[in-house]
């Protein structure tokens, strides 16, 4: 299941435990001090974890979480992360109950009417899937006008109608689209649906239910959002500039090397930097030595052409984190 796949459910009415201006008189939701930044956390699976290692390693939050408390105070910074069914977060961000959030860009089209306040501050890079329009291999549908009018079972009722509205006619009618909370999957073979519209990571589930993807509706991956009223702006740029830093440090290496000035020119054409190299004289007259941002996938290819161009030296450094 991919990490956006996590996010579909059903909306539930914001519970009493989470008000605006920290109103909370019930166990550890009540003890949460004022001055905190609220962070709504997905509460399980490969979400949680990967939301997990961003915030400790990453964003460098110290906290400790409950198996039965959904709630952790930071004990370094005034953050407390609240664990909520993914698919829940954006509509807490949305109504201003929580400052900021991590969900899914699927999650975020399925509930858009209740998000006027929400604002996408930055992808995350993990939990990419695809939210597609499926049917029956043995039914061979080329597109997914075949399927307006049809059943149509979904863990996303609201883009789903958005998204068949357009190859509606008096012919077909309108389509007929059923919420089901999971195993959407398997409603075609069961005879509930005539397609379904879910998201696909891999396609193994899919294909392993007799599905092919149709026609695609949206890609997903997990983003970090916030209330863009959030009463702790200054805490939310801080946890954003941290993201930031700690994805350039997952994606980039520093290369430093040695290179003669006649052929310095041709180095730095090679390594241009993130933003530009550090460029520095050598006691040995005419050498100079320099350092530069690149790209993890491209760093032994760049290794191998700054030695043909005559540097020597050669290091590369892994960065544990950065502030660009």
């Amino acid at each position: 299941t991919p990490l956006s796949c996590e996010m579909a459910g059903v909306q539930p009415a914001l519970p009493d435990a989470i008000k605006r201006h920290r109103s909370r008189s019930m166990g550890e939701m009540a003890a949460i001090p004022p001055s905190n930044m609220l962070l709504g956390v997905p509460k399980k699976g490969r979400l949680f974890e990967k939301c997990s290692k961003l915030l400790q390693e990453g964003v460098g939050l110290d906290y400790r979480k409950s198996e039965r408390v959904d709630v952790a105070h930071c004990t370094n910074m005034p953050v407390t992360l609240v664990f909520l069914p993914a698919h829940d977060i954006a509509t807490y961000v949305g109504e201003g109950n929580v400052d900021m959030g991590i969900t899914g860009l699927d999650v975020i089209a399925e509930t858009e009417p209740d998000n006027e306040d929400l604002v996408v501050e930055m992808e995350l890079g993990f939990g990419k899937c695809v939210l597609a329009v499926q049917g029956p291999v043995t039914d061979g549908f080329d597109s997914a006008k075949h399927l307006a009018g049809q059943r149509i079972v979904t863990s996303f009722p609201l883009v789903a109608e958005k998204f068949f509205k357009q190859f509606e006619t008096e012919a077909t009618g309108k389509t007929r689209i059923k919420f089901v909370s999971g195993s959407v999957e398997a409603a075609c073979g069961l005879g509930l649906a005539d397609g379904v519209v879910d998201l696909v990571e891999t396609g193994t589930t899919m294909r392993a239910a007799g599905l092919e993807i149709v026609e695609k509706i949206m890609d997903t991956q997990a983003v970090l959002i916030k209330n863009k009223n959030a009463e702790h702006s200054t805490m939310v740029d801080t946890i954003k500039k941290r993201i930031e830093g700690w994805q350039t440090a997952t994606k980039y290496q520093m290369i430093q090397y040695n290179v003669e000035k006649s052929n310095l020119d041709k180095a730095l054409q090679i390594t241009p930097g993130k933003r530009s190299p550090t460029v520095s004289s050598l006691e040995e007259t005419g050498w100079f030595a320099v350092s530069a941002l690149v790209k993890k996938s491209d760093a032994a290819g760049i290794m191998d052409n700054l030695h043909a161009v005559g540097a020597d030296s050669i290091l590369i450094f892994n960065i544990s984190n950065s502030r660009m």
